[in-house]
C-alpha cells in the first residue's frame, strides 16, 4: 500500500554468545560455502530463545524471531517488553547499525535513529559542530541543517553550552542535544529509544509534544521504545509487545499494556519469598510474603471485582537495630499515576514475623491494572526498604448492575447515593 512507510517481513537475528562471528574458523567456512553454493545456513538451525533468565544449553541465541509488522505514514508505533526481549536489535536492525540474519525490511524514505545518549557524537567536538555531523550521518546537506541550526540549539535548551565540545557534557544534555538533531532535520521515519528516560521531567514532556507535532502535525512516522506505560499510552496509535525475541501481542495502547502487565514475569499478585529460593533482604527487612488478597471471596486468590473488599498483606521479619517501623505503598496505575498512598508505624518486635495488613473498601477502586510500591522506613525515618513495582494486579468489573457496557470514567469509582428529591 502507498502509505505504508515500514514493512518487517519474518526478521530474526542469531547471535554467537560471547564471539563475533560464529567464533572459529571452520564455523565461518561452512556457513560462507553453504551460502556461495545456496544451501541454508547450518547454524540457521540451532539456538534457543532469547530468555535471559535461564541458562542455555547452546552457544547460539535468537535475539530475534519471525517478527513481522507494518506501519503507515503518521503512526506512532510503541514497542514494549521486559529488558531483553529484542526492542533494541530490532531497533538497531530498522536504522541498519547491524543486518537482521534473516528476513527482509523495507522502508520508504530517511531514517533517523535515537539509539543511545549521544550516538554518533564526537566528545572532542563542539556541540555545534556535533549537529553538522549528526545531520550529515542522517543524509542531510549543510545548507539544510544551518537553516534549521538555530531551531535546534533553542529546543535542546544547551544554548550556553553549544560551543564547548560534548565531552564536557551531561547524559541529559547530550540526549537533548541528540534529540533535537533528530527530531528537527525533518526524517521521514524516527526510530528513538529509551532514551528519554534520561531528561528531565520538563524535556520529556516538551520531546513528547514535539513527538506528536512529528507524527500528527507533519505526517511522520515514529517508532518509540519505552519502559514509560504512561508515554507509551500517551504518544503511540498502537502498540506491539515482544517477549523472549518473539512477537508477543499487539493492540491500542491500553489493551497492548494490559496484556504485557499480566502476563508479564514480574506481573505478581501474591508472592512467597520462601518458595522457589526467593531470598529479599534489604537494611534489615526480611520480607517473607506479599498479597493482594480477595478479602470478599472464599480463596483469597479469587479474580479481584470492583465490588470486592481487598486486602494488601505483607509479612516480614525485622532484622533491625530498632522495633518501630513505619511502613506504607503507594497504589499506581499503569500510567504512573499515584492513586493514593497509605502508611503509619508499628511496633516490630527484633528478629520475629510481623503481619501488617491493609483493607481497601470494595466499591472504591475502579476497573483497571494496578501496582504496589511498598516502602518502609526506621523510626528517624531512613529509607530501608523500597521496591516499586512489588506487586501487580488488576480489578475487574464483573458484577455490573447497570446495563451500561462501556467502562465508567474515573481513577476510582466509589458507590455514592443517589435518590430522587421530588419539590414540596
Amino acid at each position: 500500500m502507498a502509505d505504508i512507510m515500514l514493512n518487517v517481513n519474518k526478521v530474526s537475528k542469531q547471535y554467537r554468545l560471547g564471539l563475533i562471528g560464529t567464533g572459529t574458523l571452520s564455523h565461518d567456512l561452512n556457513r560462507w560455502w553453504r551460502k556461495l553454493i545456496g544451501k541454508d545456513d547450518p547454524f540457521l538451525k540451532i539456538g534457543e530463545l532469547n530468555n535471559r533468565k535461564v541458562r542455555g544449553n547452546s552457544d547460539y541465541v535468537w535475539a530475534l524471531q519471525d517478527i513481522s509488522f507494518e506501519v503507515r505514514k503518521g503512526e506512532v508505533l510503541g514497542i514494549i517488553g521486559e529488558n531483553g526481549a529484542g526492542k533494541s536489535t530490532l531497533l538497531k536492525i530498522l536504522s541498519r547499525v547491524t543486518g537482521p540474519t534473516t528476513g527482509e525490511i523495507k522502508t520508504k524514505g530517511r531514517i533517523a535513529s535515537l539509539l543511545e545518549v549521544g550516538t554518533g557524537f564526537h566528545p572532542e567536538m563542539t556541540g555545534r559542530e556535533n549537529i553538522f555531523l549528526n545531520g550529515a550521518i542522517l543524509g542531510m546537506t549543510k545548507k539544510e541543517i544551518a537553516s534549521k541550526i538555530n531551531e535546534i540549539i533553542d529546543f535542546s535548551g544547551c544554548e550556553r553550552y553549544i560551543d564547548t565540545p560534548v565531552k564536557r557534557y551531561s547524559s541529559g544534555m547530550r540526549v537533548r542535544l541528540a534529540f533535537a538533531v533528530a527530531a528537527h532535520l525533518e526524517p521521514d521515519i524516527l526510530v528513538i529509544d529509551e532514551v528519554l528516560a534520561v531528561g528531565d521531567a520538563e524535556f520529556q514532556k516538551k520531546a513528547i509534544g514535539k513527538m506528536q507535532d512529528i507524527s500528527k502535525g507533519e505526517g511522520r512516522t515514529v517508532l518509540f521504545v519505552s519502559h514509560n506505560m504512561a508515554a507509551i499510552e500517551t504518544l503511540c496509535d498502537r502498540v506491539i509487545v515482544l517477549k523472549d525475541g518473539r512477537f508477543f501481542d499487539e493492540g491500542t495502547p491500553t489493551e497492548a499494556i494490559n496484556n504485557y502487565l499480566k502476563n508479564s514475569t514480574f506481573s505478581q499478585r501474591i508472592i512467597e519469598f520462601n518458595k522457589n529460593g526467593i531470598v529479599d533482604v534489604k537494611e534489615g527487612i526480611q520480607m517473607i510474603y506479599a498479597g493482594v488478597e480477595n478479602a470478599s471471596a472464599e480463596h483469597v486468590d479469587d479474580v479481584l471485582d470492583v465490588t470486592s473488599e481487598i486486602d494488601i498483606r505483607f509479612k516480614f521479619i525485622n532484622k533491625t537495630k530498632g522495633k518501630v517501623l513505619s511502613f506504607g505503598y503507594d497504589l499506581k496505575n499503569i500510567r504512573e499515576e499515584v492513586i493514593f498512598g497509605s502508611g503509619s508505624k508499628f511496633t516490630c518486635n527484633i528478629n520475629e514475623v510481623t503481619e501488617l495488613v491493609c483493607r481497601i473498601p470494595a466499591n472504591f477502586l475502579n476497573d483497571d491494572m494496578y501496582q504496589i510500591h511498598l516502602y518502609a522506613h526506621s523510626e528517624a525515618m531512613n529509607l530501608l526498604y523500597s521496591e516499586k513495582d512489588l506487586l501487580t494486579f488488576e480489578i475487574k468489573d464483573i458484577k455490573r448492575e447497570s446495563g451500561y457496557l462501556g467502562r465508567i470514567n474515573g481513577v476510582i469509582r466509589p458507590k455514592l447515593l443517589w435518590q430522587s428529591v421530588s419539590d414540596k
